[in-house]
């Protein structure tokens, strides 16, 4: 499947349904995203650090979302399209305020979504079309003995995706659940389905000024040889808006499958904690 002519598709369905609804409000590039990220999952739209407790491990992470054009017929829906860029390093810290990197994995594609308000909250459901490919680099490599670390050479993992995540939130919490299925994948004989369901949580009641304490979690059943539960838990405080921009503190927990495409059948664990700056 071509994803440049899905990309061309969905911008030639935006421009067409505005034709669709007489009352249409057309925006280019909206200030905010219609969909705010889903807080613990972890290909979302980040743009900062975090340094790994008991290890030396720490990942950076530059990427960005941005909704490209948005209409709605009413006050209380909203429709958009956008498109995603990020990357999600993993480096290692050594003497003399040295960061090697060991492995990038980068990601681009599109989205859509759809958010509809209601007198007890709002629903939705974002859909992504995207694309991942990862790479050793050479932090892991031991250039004295010239060999790659840990015996572990470079392969070939990518995979191009759709992501479904329907939502409903009220009172601040936001729960959802769905799938990615995957339509190409190397190697070729992974899996094809992930199953997905978690939430975040702004309590309001504990909003001190702009300070907005989260929490969110989330699961991933992946196919490796067999599926396996991915558990990722988010704790922290932003400060700015808590649904908007703003800078993030948070504590991170993971277990599962490795979130780097080149170790993608070795098993992770790890408390790390971070910042974020929400755009």
């Amino acid at each position: 499947m071509d994803m440049r002519k899905i990309t061309l598709f969905l911008f030639v369905l935006a421009i067409n349904l505005q034709f669709v609804y007489a009352q249409t409000s057309i925006k280019l590039f909206p200030e905010k995203l219609n969909i705010q990220p889903f807080t613990a999952h972890l290909l979302e739209p980040k743009l900062g650090c975090q340094f790994d407790v008991n290890s030396n491990e720490l990942r950076l992470n530059i990427g960005n979302s941005l909704d490209l054009v948005s209409f709605s017929n009413s006050p209380s829906n909203n429709f958009s399209i956008g498109a995603d860029f990020f990357t999600f390093t993993l480096l290692r810290s050594q003497n003399d305020f040295h960061f090697p990197v060991d492995a990038v994995d980068y990601l681009f594609g599109v989205n859509a979504g759809y958010k509809q308000l209601t007198e007890s909250g709002e629903y939705g459901i974002r859909v992504r079309l995207s694309h991942i490919s990862a790479h050793l680099v050479d932090g892991h490599y031991d250039k004295i003995n010239q060999v790659w670390k840990n015996g572990q050479t470079p392969r070939v993992y990518s995979r191009e995706f759709f992501e479904f995540l329907p939502f409903y939130s009220f009172d601040n919490l936001r729960v959802y659940g769905g799938l990615t299925y995957i339509y190409h994948i190397d190697p070729a004989d992974l899996g094809k389905t992930i199953y997905q369901a978690g939430f975040d949580y702004f309590p309001a009641a504990a909003s001190i000024g702009n300070f907005h304490p989260f929490v969110g979690y989330d699961l991933k059943l992946t196919d490796i040889s067999k599926y396996r539960a991915n558990n990722s838990i988010m704790a922290g405080i932003k400060f700015g808006y808590a649904k908007g921009r703003g800078i993030s503190l948070y504590y991170n927990y993971y277990n599962g499958n490795n979130f780097h495409g080149e170790y993608f059948d070795k098993p992770s664990e790890y408390s790390a904690f971070g910042f974020n700056l929400d755009l």
